[in-house]
């Protein structure tokens, strides 16, 4: 759940989003120009991809992937479950397409359209709660879920890889929490710039999507930028410190990119793509606050100080598994125990108010990408759920899977498109 031995587990001043364009106005510039933000280039998979040198910077919107999974992790989390509620494929297909093009705009530290100006009988086409702040470097990332599929004649292209989750061991899932037609993952570093990115598609999506459910987060649990601090999760332990890197090509390629040949041809408009697994895992903070530092650094199998594994001085030395005890999380969850299963980590903690019992209701979203949820997520969760001695602190209280299509290649792309270009 919370460490990443599993492997699951920017410059510049950016102009006020006030700028006047016109919803879906044609020849505008979106990339980092646009927003005034300088980028870095960075390698992740087959393209180069920027990403923003600065936390106020923009991440670029298009290429080869999906921003907001090898793209560096961002401090705040909006994330939202959708279910679609339109029988017309046709009016979807125009959301998307709707979507898409809001998404752009939002990424480059723009509003979706007029948000002071327009006509007074009629609402502002933005929000307007982030006018005049920077891109944050916010990321949006979509999903469809296995539902989708049973909808608009798409049961035939479905992808095996898109694999239902099975109920494991100590499971107390909640239905209202979990599932979805689709998702969108906004990270930012501002927390206001996420919410407005996720209200600003719900708004647009009125009548043909609804919010399922959503979930707010902080303080990222991991990273895909090894070089940088280690972030600690709500436990006090630093999270993330064996993730895959932004950076590293090959290992992205192998575990988190789909692959042209992957699948059969139900899955071809996957290339490009990754497969995402969410849980709300529940962390019972007043037993593990309770707890002697020796039995929570046994339970992790890494000291807390430095993070270093049993028996090494170092956080980043090479864990000796064998000199942890047979339940420590890194021993179960480290690939060298799971025949090399590998998958990519974005989590980030939550805190939710109460329990109504007095206890805190907070814990780690669980954010994973694989290349085949079959061979990634499950065959892990599979045996840390039996034996992980951090279970006794825990529980997962909501599961969903989704396919993230590829990304959007250009300004005539849409999200979805290799999905719904046959019978769009």
């Amino acid at each position: 759940m919370t460490e990443t031995e599993s492997s699951a587990a920017p410059s510049g001043t950016a102009p006020s989003r006030r700028a006047l364009i016109g919803w879906g106005g044609a020849g505008l510039a979106l990339g980092a120009a646009a927003a005034g933000g300088a980028v870095a280039m960075t390698r992740t998979g087959d393209d180069v991809a920027p990403v923003a040198a600065e936390a106020g910077g923009a991440v670029e919107f298009h290429g080869a992937h999906q921003a907001g999974i090898a793209t560096p992790v961002q401090d705040r989390l909006h994330f939202a479950a959708f279910d679609v509620k339109t029988d017309d494929r046709g009016e979807f297909v125009q959301l998307l397409k709707d979507w898409t093009r809001a998404a752009a705009h939002m990424t480059a530290g723009h509003p979706v359209g007029d948000a002071f100006g327009g006509l007074p009988e009629a609402p502002p086409e933005d929000t307007g709660e982030a006018m005049g702040l920077k891109p944050s470097r916010l990321t949006l990332t979509i999903g469809f879920g296995p539902s989708l599929f049973d909808k608009f004649g798409l049961q035939d292209r479905r992808p095996e890889a898109l694999a239902d989750l099975p109920k494991f061991p100590g499971d107390n899932l909640e239905k209202a929490r979990g599932g979805g037609d689709l998702c969108v993952q906004a990270c930012a570093d501002d927390p206001q710039v996420a919410v407005h990115a996720i209200r600003n598609l719900a708004r647009i999506g009125f009548g043909k999507v609804a919010v399922r459910w959503s979930q707010l987060g902080f303080g990222k649990t991991s990273s895909t930028t090894p070089d940088a601090q280690t972030p600690r999760n709500l436990m006090g332990f630093k999270d993330g410190t064996r993730n895959i890197a932004g950076d590293e090509p090959d290992r992205l390629k192998k575990f988190v990119w789909v692959g042209e040949g992957d699948g059969d041809a139900k899955s071809a408009w996957m290339a490009g793509g990754s497969y995402l697994v969410t849980r709300r895992i529940r962390m019972n903070i007043e037993t593990w606050d309770r707890t002697s530092l020796q039995e929570q650094e046994d339970v992790f199998g890494r000291d807390k100080r430095e993070g270093a594994p049993v028996g090494k001085s170092k956080e980043r030395d090479e864990p000796f598994l064998k000199a942890m005890k047979p339940d420590a999380h890194v021993r179960l969850a480290h690939p060298d125990a799971n025949n090399g299963v590998t998958i990519l980590r974005r989590g980030y903690s939550f805190t939710d108010g109460t329990d109504g019992l007095g206890r805190l209701d907070a814990g780690l979203f669980f954010i994973a990408y694989q290349r085949d949820v079959r061979h990634g997520f499950i065959p892990l969760q599979r045996g840390l759920s039996r034996s992980d001695a951090l279970n006794e602190y825990i529980q997962h209280v909501s599961s969903a899977v989704f396919a993230i299509p590829p990304g959007v290649r250009d300004k005539d792309d849409w999200w979805g498109r290799t999905l719904f270009s046959e019978e769009a």
